[in-house]
């Protein structure tokens, strides 16, 4: 399950409290979402270019500009 995701469970619970609160209509994993961020950050992609596994790709761009 590692390499499904780009953080261990372990390291995903340790920055939990710095994602927002939910509000409003139910959120896309977090966990899912930061697995598709951190490669397009790694790897300088275009977020177009991210894996649709890890959710829209507007999502992604969204999440990253809030967080």
């Amino acid at each position: 399950m590692a390499q499904l995701f780009g953080l261990s469970a372990e390291q995903v619970a340790r920055i939990r409290p710095l994602f927002p609160k939910e509000r409003g209509a139910k959120r896309v994993d977090d966990r899912k979402v930061l697995s598709g961020i951190i490669p397009v950050i790694q790897k300088g992609l275009r977020w177009v270019d991210a894996l649709a596994a890890d959710g829209s790709h507007k999502t992604l761009c969204n999440r990253c500009r809030r967080w």
